[in-house]
């Protein structure tokens, strides 16, 4: 990766590097609902900016990808997948792009170098005589713009042995968990049905490492984080949203339009209702899973009262207060000591 396609994931949040993980998840919340796609439809910027939100909040809300991100700086990935085995045994943001290649006698110089390998040490050979199995892809460009050479974004050493299987992390909207949707990973394109919610995994065969000795092919398992909604959340395996009612709607009853996840509802809202009461909307929350139902969506009532009143609103909250007969704090003296 040169120097400038460097993504300073700090400034993109806008924190400092002593930000706590609560103050974290708080501004990323807070610009997610910002330039979330249903809130800027049609706005490509905004969707650039949402995007760029996601992917520092991956990084920076995981403690070891954190680590390993302020150690390393624009390398981190690499050192995360060969075990921070750079040049000189110990480097803070070490930077690549003006690297001497004069210095090295031959390719396989550079290599065991850049990996940490002792001198005359085998291109395939690791320590203690252990073999490794290398793989490199991603973009044509090595570091410092060294042709030829894969970039080492997409470096990763396997011992022998171990697991071909691959984990990947993938971010929705709540529109893409809810309807379903298809997302392009290093390994092609993968089908994510409805329903999944944050947490949830899926497990794709034949689709993770390969093993260039014996062309095994590992399983791609996909851990799926559902972004937040500025309207709707989950409580349990439910949906809930809030409403704002009047006063005069919340005393006389109304039929207010609802948005639902699948387009507006009408829902009539009886008399008297207070504010934190729900309305349960059955079959109308989050689909579920290899399952033709859904369920429930929950509406809470806040009442909201007008901050500027006209003269006749006015003059009519004036009547009703003359005139009022209902006094919902007459049993408050029964709470005296």
């Amino acid at each position: 990766m040169a120097a400038t396609d460097f993504k300073d994931y700090y400034a993109i949040l806008g924190l400092n590097k002593t930000a706590t993980s609560d103050e974290m998840k708080k501004t990323f919340r807070k610009l997610a609902r910002k330039y979330h796609p249903d809130m800027n439809p049609g706005n490509k910027e905004a969707e650039a900016r949402f995007k760029e939100v996601n992917e520092a909040y991956e990084v920076l809300s995981d403690p070891e990808k954190r680590k390993k991100y302020d150690q390393y700086g624009q390398y981190w990935k690499q050192a995360a997948t060969t075990g921070g085995g750079w040049p000189g045994g110990n480097s803070t943001n070490v930077d690549f792009g003006g690297v001497d290649f004069s210095q090295y006698g031959s390719f396989d110089e550079f290599i065991n170098a850049l990996l940490g390998r002792a001198a005359g040490g085998s291109a395939g050979a690791g320590r203690n005589g252990q073999w490794n199995y290398s793989t490199y892809r991603g973009g044509t460009g090595g570091p410092g713009g060294f042709g030829g050479f894969e970039d080492f974004a997409g470096y990763e050493n396997r011992s022998a042995g171990s697991s071909l299987d691959t984990e990947v992390t993938i971010s929705l909207t709540l529109g893409e968990a809810f309807r379903g949707t298809s997302k392009r990973v290093a390994t092609g394109e993968v089908s994510i049905p409805a329903g999944v919610k944050t947490g949830s995994k899926i497990r794709v065969k034949g689709k993770g490492q390969v093993d260039p000795y014996t062309k095994q092919q590992g399983d791609l398992y996909l851990k799926l984080e559902v972004l937040p909604h500025a309207f709707f959340q989950f409580e349990g395996e439910n949906l809930i949203c809030e409403v704002p009612i009047t006063p005069d709607e919340a005393v006389l009853g109304a039929s207010i339009e609802v948005p639902a996840p699948e387009g507006t509802i009408v829902v009539k809202f009886p008399a008297g209702m207070r504010s934190g009461q729900s309305l349960r909307l059955r079959g109308k929350g989050w689909p579920k899973p290899k399952k033709d139902e859904r369920t429930d969506l929950l509406v809470k009532i806040a009442i909201v009262p007008p901050k500027e009143l006209s003269a006749l609103e006015r003059e009519c909250y004036e009547k009703i207060q003359a005139n009022r007969t209902f006094n919902p704090r007459s049993n408050l003296s029964q709470a005296l000591l």
